[in-house]
């Protein structure tokens, strides 16, 4: 298909207001394979490969890390109008998704930040097409040239939600251990899930909602989101990363650069807290349980949003990956923590 842009929706949610239904939706129309790409990701992975401490790769490790970095190469479509449907949709009716700006096509970046609202009844007639299961609604990409399908979940105003970080947490990604071992465990070396906390997730009923917040980056969530909710099982949930914009028409593009060099992560830091803010202020009713690792600010970044929503923290859930140290009662004061070692099977 040698015209087609792919459209990606990201996993989102929707919530509860004046009498609607409103989802909030990321979205990015870009193609693969184009010539600058492919010189780019030549590039990177000389550089990449030499930060992970290799001196020569394996086919299979290629490949990989062709599959995992190919959506920061990717050709970013600017200026395309998103139209969608809903699967079995009755009505057959077409969305056009636009900003809450009221812009209506996605900027230099292939991106478009835009919200869909629905009433209670339209929103129950969709359910009941889909035979849904726990509120999720799929849909597709419609129009010309453009491919993507997507899935939101409706969650009510009232019930148990977890908010769980990724790395260190779910999958394991050695941040503590330096940048060659993080260089590795991204691109080169198959993905692999904490034995203990898979076990822990499994437990969740199906009416607990699922939100992962993540310090990685956007361009990583398409090997993550195969990873986790296909090849090992994960409960479903809606994503939330750290934006970083390619396109160096783009001015906020180089901001966005130094926040990730620079800053690191305290740039993580502040990014989670906006995005767990923003969802639970979506949900003021329903309780929260926060899961996370100790390997970067996830203890600090809990603390301040169970101060700050003291109603709506029901546990805070650490599990231990950082050296022994004095410091630890105090960081880990009011939370249960898992130590990296134990398994919960």
């Amino acid at each position: 298909m040698k015209n087609t842009e792919y459209v990606t929706f990201y996993p989102s949610y929707g919530y509860q207001n004046d009498g609607l239904w409103r989802i909030p939706l990321r979205v990015w129309v870009h193609k693969h394979g184009c010539w600058g790409g492919k010189q780019l990701s030549k590039i990177a992975k000389r550089v990449v490969k030499n930060k992970a401490g290799l001196d020569e790769l394996q086919e299979d490790q290629i490949k990989m890390f062709r599959f995992r970095f190919r959506d920061f190469v990717a050709d970013s479509q600017s200026f395309e109008a998103i139209f969608l449907t809903f699967d079995n949709d009755p009505h057959n009716e077409i969305f056009r998704l636009k900003s809450l700006d009221g812009d209506k096509r996605t900027d230099f970046n292939g991106l478009l930040f835009g919200e869909l609202s629905l009433s209670f009844e339209r929103a129950k007639e969709l359910l009941a097409a889909q035979q849904s299961k726990n509120g999720w609604l799929r849909f597709s990409a419609t129009g010309k040239d453009h491919l993507g399908e997507g899935g939101i979940r409706l969650i009510k105003p009232h019930g148990d939600s977890v908010i769980s970080d990724i790395d260190d947490t779910v999958k394991i990604t050695e941040i503590t251990e330096g940048e060659a071992v993080v260089m590795m465990n991204t691109f080169f070396k198959p993905f692999q899930a904490v034995p203990q906390m898979k076990a822990l997730y499994q437990t969740f009923d199906e009416d607990v909602a699922l939100h992962y917040v993540s310090g990685g980056p956007w361009q990583m969530y398409r090997p993550l989101a195969d990873f986790l909710f296909k090849t090992v099982g994960f409960p479903p949930g809606s994503i939330h990363m750290k934006n970083v914009r390619l396109h160096l028409l783009e001015g906020e593009t180089y901001g966005d650069f130094y926040r990730l060099i620079k800053l690191g992560s305290k740039a993580s830091e502040q990014q989670k807290i906006r995005q767990i803010t923003e969802i639970l202020n979506h949900f003021p009713h329903r309780m929260f349980t926060l899961i996370g690792d100790s390997g970067e600010h996830d203890p600090e970044v809990f603390k301040h949003i169970r101060k700050t929503f003291p109603g709506q923290i029901k546990e805070i859930i650490i599990r231990d990956v950082s050296p022994d140290n004095d410091d630890k009662a105090n960081r880990f004061e009011g939370m249960r923590v898992i130590d990296a070692e134990v398994n919960l099977d």
